[in-house]
């Protein structure tokens, strides 16, 4: 059993971490999957996303395809957990 008094984040993952994968996940929506840097800039400029996620979008390598907001995180360099519970 885990210790209900400990952080429940996976090891090398922060609460910032978790907060910029929330904001890019918000931001880009269900619908977008599979995308270039491009398309996910383009999807959340649709709406009025912080500007933090616009600069980590900018951020992406061109000419790469991404599957879903862990393939984003993990190109940006933000923690992920790596495994599910």
């Amino acid at each position: 059993m885990t210790d209900p008094h400990q952080p429940a984040t996976s090891p090398g993952v922060d609460e910032g971490d978790i907060d910029r994968r929330a904001a890019l996940a918000e931001s880009l929506g269900k619908e977008v999957w599979p995308a270039d840097r491009d398309q996910l800039i383009a999807k959340a400029q649709e709406g009025t996303p912080p500007d933090r996620v616009l600069a980590d979008l900018r951020r992406l390598p061109a000419g790469q395809q991404f599957e879903n907001v862990q393939d984003v995180a993990r190109a940006l360099g933000i923690g992920t957990e790596q495994q599910r519970f």
